[in-house]
């Protein structure tokens, strides 16, 4: 299992979204993915999107006005 960023600050929504979903695509199950962003709707819109895909949301962190969603890719083969 490996760890990947995803920046997708200064895009607004649904950019964070979409970009986010297009990283997920070629990552494995049990993969982690951190989406570094700046649009507030983000921190709402990608757990949303996570669990109508089943992936697991593990931490959002808000900081210095970045907010960072840790992300672990689901799937039939995720721990």
């Amino acid at each position: 299992m490996e760890r990947f960023e995803l920046d997708a600050r200064r895009l607004l929504c649904p950019l964070p979204v979409i970009r986010t979903q297009n990283r997920i695509r070629s990552l494995r199950a049990g993969d982690t993915l951190e989406v570094v962003c700046t649009d507030p709707g983000a921190s709402h819109d990608i757990p949303a999107w996570c669990r109508v895909h089943g992936h697991e949301v593990v931490e959002v962190a808000e900081h210095g006005g970045e907010i960072r969603i840790t992300i672990r890719v689901g799937g039939p083969n995720a721990p």
